[in-house]
């Protein structure tokens, strides 16, 4: 059910004709306010809110020509139907011109001031809808949903708040699943634009061939299909936000394209000949190195440079320590809700077995995981059974080479990367102490040493698969 209406304003200076409004209006379900001057009308409405204003073209005092430009200043969304008694041609023109949705002469048929009233208040309600849409669209993005206590993360929400505000271009670095889209959303929700739109592009998603139509619109006839003009999304975003994601799949011609556009905002539709502009803020991510793009010549310097104003790298999971149980928990509360279950938490068997994994597939991995856990778990907690086993995810995980960054002495970069390895091949071996020291030629007490020197606890001293209990294999998904 719509939520009511809010009244109507009617100024006019003769009572009769504003007790008629009244009573007419009335009898439809309007609620209604009526004064005799254009003078109390704008007192009322810096009150109160009115859907739409009926207001005679003479009044006794400031005129309705003159009440119009007032109202339309300050209320640019108010509709005003103007009525008169001296409608010319010319008049119409010069009222619709000052911002009048329509007028009507008199004498007028009921019937044609009740449907201009009508179209008004579909147009209040679909602004209101609106509105709302826009508002949920943005619940996805606020800055709380960056959970993490890791510092990196905090610093990562402290560099937000403050570029936010700006109109600054920010390129969003980080591996797939790392949370790119969100930082996006959260800049564009805590930015002045945030009333307009926010417009989101996948070019990755898009062919090479479309992508173009699809970012700058085109002309009638521009190409086969091409039946209608269409209006590109640089067009819906303006006086917003527009977010290009994976912007390093963009082939190398449109890059030229963007470039052109982020120097001063104008662009031509696909087949056509004029010059259009727009005030956008631009927001791009990429998953990509886009050092070794710009050095295999896939990906142009100097659109990285104008993009490169303002630079995020998100921190992949694997780096961000107990964040891990901090979103696994926040995941499970909000699973959940969704699936209308009463899991309580997740045991230490599992916490642990979380927080061995490398996360290949960062938060969006450990969220679909969660999700799983949620599905499956017939207890109060999340049992390690309840987990995935891992090995093709660790599978996919990219060997990396440990780097001397200056801020780590060699010994802490060696255990680092000994704990690492050690962590991987109990994983592949579902934790079984005795298999992953064959594999790494190691004896089981010699391991036995290095994860106690290491800090590594499985919560397991046995051979026997620690997160699969027996009967239990084939909740294995």
């Amino acid at each position: 059910m719509s939520a009511p209406l809010p009244p109507l304003l009617v100024v006019d200076d003769e009572k009769n004709m504003r007790l008629s409004l009244q009573t007419l209006l009335g009898d439809e379900g309007y609620a209604v306010r009526a004064v005799e001057s254009a003078e109390e009308a704008l007192k009322l409405l810096g009150r109160e809110t009115c859907f739409m204003v009926i207001t005679d073209a003479r009044l006794g005092g400031m005129s309705g020509y003159d009440f119009l430009p007032k109202v339309r200043a300050q209320w640019p969304e108010l509709p005003v139907l103007m009525v008169t008694a001296y409608a010319t041609p010319k008049l119409a023109v010069e009222v619709i011109k000052a911002g009048a949705i329509d007028y009507l002469s008199k004498p007028f048929a009921p019937e044609e001031l009740l449907h201009a009233v009508k179209r008004c208040a579909e147009h209040y309600r679909l602004l209101q809808q609106n509105a709302v849409l826009r508002a949920r669209a943005g619940e996805g993005h606020q800055l709380e949903h960056l959970v993490g206590a890791a510092v990196k993360m905090r610093e990562l929400r402290q560099m937000i708040q403050t570029i936010a505000p700006t109109n600054a271009r920010v390129l969003i670095l980080g591996e797939s699943g790392t949370g790119k889209e969100l930082v996006a959303g959260a800049l564009h929700s805590l930015s002045t634009r945030r009333a307009e739109e926010y417009v989101r592009i996948n070019c990755a998603a898009i062919p090479e061939t479309l992508l173009e139509s699809e970012l700058f619109g085109h002309e009638k006839g521009a190409f086969t299909g091409a039946l209608r003009q269409k209006l590109g999304r640089v067009e819906e975003a303006d006086e917003g936000t527009i977010f290009l994601d994976e912007i390093a799949d963009m082939s190398r011609p449109l890059q030229a394209k963007l470039l052109r556009f982020l120097e001063d905002g104008t662009f031509t539709r696909v087949g056509g000949t004029q010059e259009l502009r727009v005030n956008v803020r631009l927001l791009a991510a990429t998953n990509r190195d886009l050092a070794k793009a710009i050095a295999a010549e896939e990906f142009r310097e100097d659109l990285f440079h104008r993009l490169n104003v303002v630079q995020l790298r998100l921190p992949p999971l694997r780096e961000r320590g107990d964040d891990v149980l901090l979103l696994a928990e926040h995941f499970l509360k909000q699973f959940n809700a969704s699936l209308n279950r009463k899991i309580t938490g997740l045991t230490k068997p599992a916490q642990q077995k979380l927080l061995s994994h490398r996360w290949p597939g960062n938060v969006r991995e450990l969220r679909n995981v969660i999700e799983r856990a949620v599905i499956l778990e017939t207890q109060r907690e999340v049992q390690p059974a309840s987990l995935p086993d891992f090995q093709l995810e660790t599978r996919l995980a990219k060997p990396e080479l440990p780097r001397a960054t200056g801020e780590q002495p060699l010994d802490e970069i060696v255990a680092t990367f000994e704990r690492d390895l050690i962590m991987q091949t109990l994983e592949q071996n579902r934790f079984s102490l005795t298999r992953s020291a064959e594999q790494l030629k190691l004896s089981r007490h010699a391991l036995r040493y290095r994860m106690q020197r290491l800090q590594i606890n499985t919560a397991t001293d046995g051979d026997e698969d620690p997160t699969t209990p027996t009967g239990q294999e084939g909740r294995e998904l």
